[in-house]
C-alpha cells in the first residue's frame, strides 16, 4: 500500500507544479528525496536513561532505529572527550519518508502549543528546508510515562529542487503551513 503523501504527489503535488512552472517533463519536477532527523543531547548523552528514552523516541516515530553520533575531536573548553556520544541521528527514505510527511504536517504540528505556522525562510539557497521542533512528544507514537527529559529535534528536508521558491512551492502543496 502506497503512502498517501506519496499518492497525493503522484495525483496532486507533481501535475500541478508542472502547470505552475511549466515544467515539460515529470522528472524536472521537484521532489522530496530525504528527510534527515537529529537530536543533539549534548552533556545529556552521557547519561544512559536518556540516551535511551531518546533512542526509543525516535525509533518509535521513525520506524527504524537512529544511530549514534560521536565526537571526532576532543574539546576541552565543552568537557567533550573523543567518541563521547552527543546526539542521535536517522535518516528517511521511500515510504517512511513520506509517512513521517504525513504524520509531521497533519498530526504533529497541530498539536503544538501557539501554533501559527513554520517560517518560509528556513530554505538553505538549494531548495532544502530545515526545521527545529522543541519537544518532540507532539508526535503521538511517544509515551508520556517514558519521557524523561524534554528533548528537541532537528528535521531537515532535502529536495531535488534548485532554488527555494521551487522548494517552498513543493511544500506547499503538501500542506506545509508557512506565514510568510
Amino acid at each position: 500500500m502506497k503512502p498517501v503523501f506519496y499518492e497525493r504527489y503522484e495525483n496532486s503535488v507533481r501535475p500541478n507544479l508542472m502547470e505552475k512552472n511549466g515544467y515539460t517533463n515529470i522528472y524536472s519536477v521537484p521532489k522530496i528525496e530525504k528527510i534527515v532527523l537529529n537530536m543533539g543531547l549534548g552533556r545529556k548523552a552521557q547519561e544512559k536513561t536518556v540516551l535511551e528514552s531518546a533512542l526509543e523516541g525516535l525509533s518509535s516515530i521513525t520506524g527504524q532505529k537512529p544511530c549514534i553520533t560521536h565526537a571526532k575531536n576532543s574539546i576541552s573548553g565543552f568537557k567533550i572527550r573523543e567518541g563521547m556520544p552527543l546526539g542521535i541521528k536517522t535518516t528517511l527514505r521511500g515510504h517512511y519518508m513520506y509517512e513521517f510527511l504525513h504524520r509531521l504536517v497533519v498530526i504533529a504540528m497541530p498539536r503544538i502549543r501557539d501554533f501559527r505556522g513554520v517560517s518560509g525562510r528556513s530554505f538553505d539557497g538549494r531548495g532544502n528546508f530545515s526545521l527545529g521542533i522543541k519537544e518532540y512528544y507532539i508526535f503521538p507514537e511517544i509515551k508520556y510515562d517514558k519521557i524523561t527529559d524534554i528533548l528537541g529535534m532537528d528535521v531537515a528536508i532535502i529536495t531535488t529542487a534548485k532554488t527555494d521558491s521551487e522548494g517552498k512551492m513543493l511544500l506547499e502543496e503538501f500542506g506545509f503551513p508557512f506565514y510568510n
